[in-house]
């Protein structure tokens, strides 16, 4: 006999998820933990209606650049994860989302440390929002600060995405 799946809006689904207490039938219409994030060690930290925080172990032996330190591009990612995270809870079933752009500037060099980036919505409107994602090290210090924006997509422009 199959069990009846638990489907939840993204927000509960990554408050069970943070919490540990997902039941095996919970589900949600987008997918939790994605593929990157899995890949490259990203945890989602807290979750709110538009708002994310996510972490990571950088490490420049792991994701080092030319000059020794933690690669700006693993910075990104941190960023656009904690955004699209973000997004992402106030998406119902039937939308999607895409990142129309992404600005990093960087401020302080890594080579081993938690990165945590917190996302939060500058400006939410019906299709096109804006937000502003924090980067900081685990001394506290600043590392960059990111900003998006980010488009919702319904009807036929969400099909298969």
């Amino acid at each position: 006999m199959d069990m009846e799946k638990r489907k939840l809006s993204v927000l509960q689904f990554l408050e069970k998820q943070i919490a540990n207490t997902l039941a095996e039938d919970d589900i949600t219409h987008m997918i939790y933990p994605t593929q990157i994030s899995l890949t490259l060690g990203i945890r989602i930290i807290e979750a709110g209606m538009g708002t994310a925080t996510v972490e990571i172990d950088a490490d420049s032996e792991i994701h080092g650049n030319q000059q020794g330190t933690v690669h700006g591009g693993l910075i990104s990612e941190l960023a656009d994860a904690a955004i699209g995270t973000a997004h992402s809870t106030l998406i119902k079933e039937g939308e999607s989302f895409a990142t129309i752009d992404l600005k990093v500037n960087f401020f302080r060099p890594v080579w081993k440390s938690t990165l945590r980036a917190i996302a939060k919505p500058v400006q939410s409107g019906s299709t096109v929002s804006h937000y502003i994602c924090e980067i900081t090290r685990d001394d506290g210090k600043l590392a960059a600060i990111a900003i998006s924006s980010v488009m919702t997509l319904r009807g036929k422009q969400a099909a298969g995405r």
